[in-house]
């Protein structure tokens, strides 16, 4: 029984641990919303962006993430506005958060934007606890027993830099640091970094290789991933993403035109599969993930304009 309670204490711990971190995507180049609210509707298309996540197959309680970002450009606020919801289930926990964002879209030259961004929303977290255990575990005040929910606001920063073929981005989230001292759950600030660049082979026009980073720290532990994939006659892409300490993630993915001429769109799917390489690898059958996005163009109508001349009168 003492070894029982010690693994499930080990596992609210750790849940605890996970509330102080932001989630975790391998897809993470289709994911520049959520992290930085700079990339708000920079790309002049309305875009509807959800991701779904598996983590460490094999564990109870393990990671569940669900997210999705909508956004799109606004003319008259010289800019684009979006919205981010995200749930995420680990161990007891449930997490759920919902975000408003807005870029602030700044011309530099030669079609280059910057992207200055802010996003306000609502995070609660909920703990409800089911422990199997024929002590009571009332007896022990730092053992949790009842279902309790804490809700606090979140605030976030962005600065996102768009060229033709390259990007970079630098955000903090978090900012406020809220502490949800009923569940014993601070939400530290996190810093990102981000970049890609798209390369068409000199040799092959039908080919693009899409190489990009994202770093997140907060100044406790550095996560880091790398990714390589290359896009063939823009429609299927391959690629591999490695997670320094963590994972080395192959991914798959397909996109294909969808739409008409006054609304042109592209419809994209991807999946990947973390094969993990930290010392969790003996129990965890790696981890899952499918990503599902809809872009779309607003044409504006035509205008039809008439003249008359004297020739013809």
């Amino acid at each position: 029984m003492r070894k029982f309670l010690l693994s499930m204490g080990a596992i609210v711990m750790g849940s605890v641990a996970y509330g102080q971190q932001d989630y975790q995507l391998s897809q993470f180049m289709y994911d520049r919303l959520s992290i930085n609210p700079g990339y708000t509707g920079i790309d002049n298309k309305i875009c509807a962006t959800s991701f779904f996540r598996s983590q460490w197959s094999g564990f109870d309680g393990a990671p569940k993430t669900f997210l999705m970002n909508i956004h799109g450009p606004v003319p008259l606020l010289r800019g684009g506005v979006g919205l981010s919801l995200f749930s995420d289930k680990i161990g007891f926990f449930n997490n759920f958060s919902a975000r408003l964002n807005y870029s602030y879209h700044l011309s530099i030259g030669n079609g280059d934007i910057l992207g200055i961004g802010i996003s306000a929303g609502l995070m609660k977290v909920s703990l409800k606890p089911d422990w199997i255990a024929i002590d009571p575990v009332n007896l022990d005040n730092s053992i949790p027993d009842g279902s309790q929910t804490q809700s606090t606001y979140d605030l976030a920063f962005g600065l996102y830099y768009k060229s033709t073929n390259w990007y970079a981005g630098l955000s903090a989230t978090h900012l406020t640091e809220s502490d949800l001292v009923n569940l014993n759950v601070k939400n530290a600030r996190h810093y990102y970094v981000l970049g890609g660049y798209d390369f068409q082979l000199p040799s092959n026009p039908d080919i693009m290789i899409r190489p990009s980073f994202r770093l997140e720290s907060d100044f406790t532990s550095t996560q880091l991933d790398f990714n390589a994939n290359v896009l063939w006659k823009n429609m299927v892409w391959g690629g591999l993403s490695y997670r320094i300490k963590d994972a080395i993630v192959p991914m798959l993915g397909f996109q294909q035109p969808l739409g008409n001429d006054k609304m042109p769109g592209m419809i994209r799917i991807g999946y990947s599969y973390d094969v993990t390489t930290s010392e969790i690898r003996d129990y965890s059958s790696g981890s899952h993930e499918i990503m599902l996005s809809y872009c779309f163009n607003l044409k504006p109508p035509v205008k039809i304009t008439k003249s008359k001349t004297v020739r013809f009168l």
